[in-house]
């Protein structure tokens, strides 16, 4: 492969590495869902039920339909994936969760002024998880509020103060998910007692673990910039860069040149670059081929953001946007709601991006 490519041969790579080179299978099953969940390393993890939950959409995007309750067991049965905070709160595999240690070890606390709660409730925050040590996987509403506090905690979308310290646990490596409500309410148990043993018990320097999640973040891209690598985990951007350094010292990335970008980029030794890619796909707003805006401008000249906390004069193209792929373009946009009670799927509207054909995206 040339160490100058086109955007074109940029954007077949990228696709490729993230499943669209292939036809959807007939009927996808488990293995095929644990295969395009192992092959993407993280699935973006978001409770917006317009359409349907991101993590949901996004297998669907590369299989078509599939059986929600394989996705629950590879998850909360098998454990073969397991949840954490990765890109922003995510489905990650088990493997993975030793390479987050780094970050759980600084984790800071959402929302940011419940670090201070915390600090000043030592024997609550200890209690919290003795509750859940003692009696097993709980979720928050089964347990109870400080003695002087009130339940809710205020100003804050995270609902109550229980729930909140669970999450402070959680993030710092203490807890994990075992398990989810039908309403997404999260059911933690003791992270030894979720995480493999030999995943637990795996201690790693702090960059090792992050030259490992470039070299994942890599093998997920196909290509990208250092910038684009390291935010696939949310690594530190000087980290990432050093990493990447690394990485590309030892053969390990090879360094080329996209046309059209104004910094090098980095493909993985195993990127392929399909002769075509034969896609017809929407993508949910948090998929990894549009997640970071800087890069899907670079790779399909689509702007992007969603709507949702913009007020509604302001929007432009909708509350919740899906990019249309076809083939290796976005080609247009999509405003879409479940109409659930009428067994409906609703079309606010569509938008065409500039130089594609309207019948011929249409058709597709």
């Amino acid at each position: 492969m040339s160490a100058d490519l086109s955007i074109a041969e940029a954007r077949r790579i990228a696709l490729a590495a993230q499943g669209f080179d292939r036809a959807r299978p007939s009927r996808a099953g488990l293995p095929q869902l644990r295969a395009v969940m192992q092959k993407l390393g993280v699935v973006q993890i978001d409770s917006v039920n317009v359409l349907a939950q991101a993590h949901y959409v996004v297998p669907y995007s590369r299989l078509g339909p599939y059986d929600r309750r394989d996705f629950e067991r590879l998850v909360y049965e098998r454990r073969e994936f397991t949840e954490q905070w990765a890109h922003e709160a995510a489905i990650i595999p088990i493997a993975t969760w030793p390479l987050l240690r780094h970050r759980m070890d600084t984790h800071r606390v959402r929302p940011y002024f419940f670090d201070a709660f915390l600090k000043e409730n030592v024997a609550y925050s200890e209690l919290i998880l003795d509750h859940v040590r003692t009696r097993g996987p709980l979720s928050a509403d089964q347990l109870p509020p400080p003695e002087g506090h009130g339940r809710r905690l205020q100003d804050s979308w995270i609902g109550t103060i229980p729930r909140a310290v669970l999450e402070a646990h959680f993030g710092r490596g203490l807890l994990a998910v075992a398990g989810r409500r039908t309403n997404m309410a999260r059911i933690f148990d003791l992270a030894e007692r979720v995480v493999a043993g030999k995943h637990h018990g795996r201690v790693l320097e702090r960059e090792y673990e992050q030259r490992e999640l470039i070299r994942l973040a890599s093998r997920a891209h196909g290509i990208g910039t250092a910038a684009d690598l390291g935010d696939y985990y949310r690594l530190n951007i000087g980290d990432a860069r050093r990493r990447v350094a690394e990485l590309a010292s030892a053969g390990e990335l090879r360094e080329v040149r996209v046309e059209g970008w104004r910094e090098p980029a980095y493909l993985h030794p195993q990127a392929r670059l399909p002769r075509s890619i034969e896609a017809a796909a929407l993508l949910s707003p948090f998929d990894p081929v549009v997640w970071f805006r800087p890069r899907a401008q670079r790779l399909f000249d689509f702007e992007y953001r969603i709507e949702i906390y913009t007020p509604a004069k302001k929007r432009r193209w909708g509350y919740y946007v899906l990019p249309f792929l076809l083939n290796d373009r976005l080609v247009a946009r999509v405003d879409l709601k479940a109409d659930r009670a009428a067994g409906r799927l609703l079309v606010f509207s569509a938008h065409l991006e500039p130089s594609f054909d309207a019948q011929k995206v249409a058709a597709s």
